[in-house]
């Protein structure tokens, strides 16, 4: 751990920084200038989420494809990531992109573990008169474990509650593994979750927020294309390609009279019969 926190210090140090400047020139309390903290991060993130939700809605557009590769080098596993590799290449994705903003939030998330373990011995003694709680003293301190009070369980559960919310609202841009994932992980979290200090669950709540707010806005900039597949019918020949859209289909040559009366080489024509019109009165 304690190597860890070395090598955090570099963003340790800014983090405190910015939580001072937000409680001494604002004038809030430290636990409203974590969620302004919170806010600020999230808004430097934005440009990771927005390639976020394009790499998983061309994920999504390609999957038929790509489990067509996984049908046909499933007995060959370094032939398929060859060609996995090779049809993101050439389709332009990259699939680390919706990773982006999470890998970048956890060393925040941590560094603010490690400011706010030590907050009340190196920040709150510089400001004599400031309190510690939060909703009009609902939360008594922030730096309190979750489990000292039950305010800290109320904040849990409001985090797992926001969790299931983010993932639901961002499950358009999501595969059905990665969404399942996503819902089991507040659950899984909730053993280790309570060992935190309440200011870093308020940090995680307010981000969470912020993702189900974000899951809002991306369905309306951002709705889920369905992929168009070709549709094969009876007709259609093995190995055809389809016809594009608002074109008719080349009907094929029908032989003419000529080339159907045309006898082969070498053999004797057959002469053509007439049929002769019968009277119509003879018919009654």
């Amino acid at each position: 751990m304690i190597p860890l926190a070395g090598l955090l210090q570099p963003i340790e140090e800014p983090l405190s920084r910015i939580l001072e400047w937000l409680h001494d020139s604002i004038g809030i309390s430290w636990a409203w200038a974590i969620v302004v903290l919170t806010v600020m991060v999230r808004v430097v993130l934005v440009p990771l989420t927005i390639k976020q939700v394009r790499s998983m809605q061309r994920l999504q557009q390609y999957a038929p494809e790509l489990k067509a590769l996984q049908q046909k080098y499933k007995g060959d596993k370094q032939r398929l990531n060859e060609e996995v590799m090779k049809f993101y290449r050439e389709n332009k994705v990259n699939p680390a992109a919706s990773c982006l903003p999470v890998v970048f939030q956890i060393p925040i998330f941590i560094s603010l573990f490690y400011v706010l373990r030590d907050f009340e011995k190196e920040v709150f003694p510089r400001y004599p008169g400031s309190s510690l709680d939060f909703l009009n003293g609902v939360v008594p301190r922030i730096t309190d474990t979750v489990s000292d009070h039950w305010s800290g369980w109320m904040l849990l559960v409001i985090y797992v509650g926001s969790q299931l919310a983010s993932t639901l609202l961002m499950s358009n841009t999501m595969d059905k593994t990665q969404r399942l994932l996503f819902l089991l992980m507040p659950f899984a979290f909730v053993i280790f979750i309570i060992r935190f200090p309440v200011g870093l669950m308020v940090y995680w709540v307010t981000t969470n927020l912020w993702t189900a707010g974000q899951g809002l806005v991306t369905r309306r900039a951002y709705p889920r294309t369905p992929v168009e597949l070709p549709k094969r019918t009876s007709r259609t020949e093995p190995g055809a390609k389809p016809a594009a859209k608002g074109t008719k289909p080349k009907a094929k040559p029908r032989p003419t009279p000529a080339a159907a009366e045309t006898p082969a080489a070498g053999q004797p024509q057959r002469p053509v019969r007439r049929r002769k019109k019968r009277n119509p009165r003879a018919r009654r």
